[in-house]
Formats: structure tokens, C-alpha cells, sequence
């Protein structure tokens, strides 16, 4: 076996065992990245070998001292909204194509610490608004699967990388579904932790009260080993909560679990080979011993319409400060006047569907619209975690569809985009609780397309849910 196919677990024990160096794993993965990405995937937007090479021998001195941390020596790919000392980190705009941040996000600085070397940042799309990877200003990612398809959004980039074989994890940002849905089309693991769970320092923002850091792996036993990296209390994130995650809680049966349904889920929209799927899991589920109840969560006929509103609202004040000035790309120095400078630069630095999103948002937020919009949005995002409060004294964990179909075709347009909104159905409420959402794949079939599969849980209940991940990963092999 190619050493690139391996789990992260298994590079962990074979680094201890001497099997092959850090430097040797990160030189494989680079290997394969330069002749497979250009051609076939263009998951990754910006790399340093030099860098990567400089923290493997790191990681080898420390695996040589004995007692390294368990990500020791293992490398891995980063949205490029996740701020990087040492590499470009864009939000894949043209207002950032420059830029190099003068610190590292929190994650990153605690993966350095357990010795993780950073290949290299990921494609996705702009400022992290939208569903396909598509609205990037650099490049557009295929789906492994099928380079015809989108790997989804917005960190496709990342979900492409793990899926591919181009790195064994990748950190992403989910703000509505953008690591589960393109974890859902890629045919990998996307887990979204509890708002709060994982720092938001040096994650570039686009809504600050739905923003989170995520992690893509190839299984739920590699996410939970990133996860307990990663969740670490940051006096420097004001809404930075303290969880802590141990591996070892992320193994067990489920006998005795109660797996809620959600009709609302379930809805029309979503495709008739989608719910068949999932619900043949949930009688897997059943045959493991855990307990199917029906569970009712009827504000989410609002969710979709909220989450924009609300998104797109905190999306226009954050995206204000970039203007040209401070940091960022310079296009309007031909200007006449402040408000012609600042006109240019962000009229050619920011990309269609950002405008969009700016736009609306600003309307929104307006004086004769904040009350009809805004304020009523945020009613709602009340009754969506009053219906997940109180689903959760009937059942322990919600089971729904990722995404209402499998991975399209990357040439496809729609002339709305409410449409394309539309598709989030099945990721924005667990948003805009704030709760803990893993996407995984449902059973391996000899043909066809990934369908990804979401369990949801309360809030802090993470172990929990890769526990149930990872028996349903051990029941279908």
C-alpha cells in the first residue's frame, strides 16, 4: 500500500515504530500533490516545501525524544481563511491575493505544537459564500470522485485534498454546512464542532456568530484525534468555550442510544436515492441496538431564509474593513477621491456572489428594513434552538441527509441563487444553534455517488457523536 493511503491513525503507530520518517510522510504527500493536484483536482492554492520540510524534521527530533503527541509528524492541508504566519492565507479574493498574516489562528498554533506540519492552504469559496468552490478567484476544485462534479462548498478544497489522498486531514470553516455538505460530496468525514468549541482567532470571518473551524478526515476516528487537538479554550476568542475531547470517549457501541428522525428533514426536496440511504443507516443503527424515534423541529421551514438573512447581515459589516488600505490588493490609486478609491478596489476586489451577500446584508440592516428582516430572522434562530432543546429530551442524537442530493455537475448555473441557497436545508438550523454536526458517508456502494449521512447532537456532545460515527463506520465494513 502507497504510504498516502494510509489512515492517520496508522501514521501515527508507524512514525512511533519507525516504519518511515516525518519527512519521508510529508515528502510522499508532496510528491503526490505536485503531479496529481494541477492535473486533476487544484485543491491546493498555496504551498511552501521548504516550510513543511522545516516542521517535519521537527517532528522527527521530538518522535526520536519519545512521548510525542499523537498528531507528531503528520501533515495536513488548511482552508485558505485560516490565518498562517508563514503562508499566504487570500479567503480565495482578489482584495487578499497577497497577503501574508503576521500570526497564525489558534488551531494552527496548536496543531504546530503537537508537531503537525502544514503541506499547504486550499482552494474555497470567496470569503468562504457559497456551496461549490466555484466562487473562488483563482481556481475551480473538482470533485475526486468525478473531476466533472463539484466537490462542493465552501471548503471543497479541503474535503478534495483528504478524499484524494493529498493529505490525511485538512481544517475547514463551517458556517452553514461548508464542511459537512462538500465532506457529503467528497465521500469523507466533515465534522462541525459547537460554536465555541475551536477558537475563531485567525479565522478570517464572514458571519461571527455562525463561523467554525472544522476538520475533514477519512474517518471519525481520525477526527476525533484532530478534534481533542484543536479544542482548546483561547483567551483571545471571547466566545471560546472549554471541551475536552479524549480519543478513547470516541469508542463504543450504541445499545441503548435513541436516534431521532425528523420529518422536516426528510422534506420533498430531498432526493428520493438520498433518503433511502440514510434511512437504511438508521436501520443499521437499529440493528446495533439503538432506538428510532420520531422527533419534530417545524421552525425549520424558516431556517434557510434566516440563516442568509443573518449571515449575510454579519457578512456586510465584517467585510467592511477591507478597502485597500491597510492590507490586501491596491487597484484605485487613479481615484479622484476617497469614495472612488474605495469604490474601485472593492468593486474589483470582490467577486460576484460577495457583493451579493454585501448587499443584501446592508439591506437588511437598513432602517426601514432591520425590523421586517433582521429582527425577525433572529425570532426565528430562537425557535430553532427552542425546537433542538426540546427534540433532545426525546432523543439523544438527531440522524437527517447532509445534503438533499449527491455532487452536481460543476458547469451548472442557476439565474437564482435562492435556488442554490435552498439546498442548505439540511445544514443551516444545526447553525444557527450552534450545536455539534458530523457528516459521514452512508454505506460504500460499487457504484455510484457519495451520499453523506448527519448525525446532530446538543451542544458540547461531540464524543458522543463520533462514538456513534465510528460504530456505524465499524458496522459497514
Amino acid at each position: 500500500m502507497n504510504i498516502t493511503e494510509r489512515s492517520l491513525k496508522d501514521h501515527a503507530l508507524a512514525l512511533r515504530r519507525g516504519e518511515y520518517s516525518a519527512e519521508e510522510l510529508c515528502e510522499a504527500y508532496f510528491s503526490k500533490i505536485q503531479k496529481e493536484d494541477p492535473v486533476r483536482y487544484s485543491a491546493f492554492l498555496d504551498m511552501s516545501h521548504e516550510v513543511t520540510v522545516k516542521q517535519a524534521r521537527r517532528a522527527d527530533r521530538l518522535l526520536r525524544q519519545g512521548d510525542a503527541p499523537l498528531l507528531c509528524g503528520i501533515p495536513y492541508a488548511a482552508k485558505d481563511n485560516i490565518c498562517t504566519k508563514d503562508l499566504k492565507t487570500t479567503a480565495a479574493s482578489n482584495i487578499l491575493r497577497d497577503h501574508i498574516p503576521p500570526y497564525d489562528a489558534t488551531a494552527i498554533e496548536l496543531l504546530k505544537k503537537q508537531g503537525a506540519a502544514l503541506l499547504g492552504k486550499t482552494n474555497m469559496d470567496e470569503f468562504a459564500m457559497g456551496s461549490t468552490s466555484k466562487s473562488s478567484a483563482f481556481k475551480e476544485t473538482a470533485n475526486p470522485k468525478d473531476k466533472r462534479l463539484t466537490p462542493g462548498g465552501s471548503s471543497g478544497g479541503s474535503a478534495c485534498a483528504v478524499s484524494a489522498g493529498l493529505a490525511p486531514f485538512a481544517l475547514g470553516s463551517d458556517t452553514g454546512g461548508s464542511v459537512r455538505q462538500p465532506a457529503s460530496f467528497c465521500g469523507c468525514v466533515g465534522i462541525c464542532p459547537t460554536y465555541g468549541a475551536v477558537s475563531r482567532y485567525g479565522l478570517i470571518a464572514f458571519a461571527s456568530s455562525l463561523d467554525r473551524i472544522g476538520v475533514l478526515a477519512r474517518s471519525c476516528a481520525d477526527g476525533a484525534l484532530v478534534l481533542s487537538a484543536i479544542c482548546k479554550r483561547d483567551k483571545r476568542d471571547a466566545t471560546s468555550l472549554s471541551l475536552s475531547l479524549s480519543p478513547d470517549e470516541c469508542i463504543g457501541g450504541v445499545a441503548g442510544l435513541r436516534l431521532g428522525i425528523a420529518e422536516e428533514l426528510f422534506s420533498d426536496a430531498v432526493s428520493s436515492k438520498v433518503k433511502d440511504a440514510v434511512l437504511k443507516a438508521a436501520e443499521v443503527y437499529r440493528s446495533m441496538g439503538a432506538e428510532l424515534v420520531s422527533v419534530s423541529l417545524p421552525s425549520l421551514r424558516y431556517a434557510t431564509e434566516a440563516y442568509y438573512i443573518i449571515s449575510s447581515a454579519e457578512a456586510s459589516s465584517n467585510l467592511a474593513r477591507y478597502d485597500g488600505i491597510r492590507f490586501g490588493s491596491r487597484s484605485g490609486e487613479s481615484a479622484s477621491s476617497m469614495d472612488e478609491f474605495y469604490k474601485i478596489n472593492r468593486s474589483e476586489g470582490f467577486g460576484k456572489e460577495v457583493k451579493r451577500r454585501i448587499m443584501l446584508g446592508t439591506f437588511v440592516l437598513s432602517a426601514g428594513s432591520y425590523d421586517d428582516y433582521y429582527k425577525k430572522a433572529l425570532s426565528v434562530r430562537e425557535l430553532v434552538k427552542a425546537d433542538y432543546r426540546k427534540a433532545f429530551e426525546r432523543c439523544d442524537l438527531i440522524l437527517s441527509p447532509t445534503s438533499p442530493t449527491t455532487a452536481y455537475p460543476l458547469l451548472r448555473e442557476s439565474d437564482d441563487p435562492t435556488a442554490v441557497y435552498a439546498e442548505d436545508l439540511c445544514t443551516v438550523s444545526q447553525s444557527l444553534a450552534g450545536i455539534p454536526a458530523v457528516s459521514l458517508p452512508c454505506e460504500k456502494r460499487s457504484a455510484g455517488l457519495p451520499i453523506g449521512m448527519q448525525l446532530c447532537g446538543p451542544a458540547l456532545s461531540e464524543s458522543l457523536l463520533l462514538r456513534a460515527g465510528t460504530a456505524y463506520e465499524e458496522a459497514i465494513k
